[in-house]
C-alpha cells in the first residue's frame, strides 16, 4: 500500500467517525453486545428421540425457524438448547417446528 493510500484511508476513517452520532463508531465489542442483548436462550425437552438420526431431524426443524441463531441437541438428556431473536421467533414457534417433525418439544420454565 502506498503512503498516500494510507493517508487517504486514515482521513476517510476520521471523517466517518466525525459523522457518526457521538463522534465515534461503535466498536466490535459494542456491536456484539447489542446483538447478544437481542438474543434469548431456551432449553426444550424433546420427546421421541430414540436413534442417532433423531437429533439431526430436530436440529434441522428448529434451525429452519426464522430468527433461530443456533441449536444444540443433547441426545442423552433429550433436550435442545436454542438461541434465537425473540423479536423474530418465539419459543412456541420453535417448539411447534420440532413437534411437526415428529418430536414434541416443550420449553422449560
Amino acid at each position: 500500500m502506498k503512503r498516500t493510500d494510507i493517508i487517504v484511508a486514515g482521513a476517510f476513517a476520521l471523517g466517518l467517525a466525525a459523522m457518526h452520532p457521538g463522534g465515534l463508531l461503535p466498536t466490535a465489542a459494542q456491536a456484539a453486545s447489542a446483538t447478544s442483548q437481542a438474543e434469548q436462550t431456551t432449553v426444550f425437552d424433546i420427546e421421541n428421540m430414540t436413534c442417532a438420526l433423531c437429533p439431526v431431524t430436530v436440529k434441522t426443524a428448529m434451525e429452519a425457524v426464522t430468527g433461530v441463531a443456533a441449536v444444540e441437541i443433547n441426545f442423552d438428556a433429550k433436550t435442545a438448547t436454542v438461541i434465537f431473536d425473540p423479536s423474530v421467533a418465539s419459543g412456541e414457534t420453535i417448539g411447534t417446528a420440532s413437534t411437526n417433525a415428529g418430536y414434541p418439544a416443550r420449553a422449560r420454565d
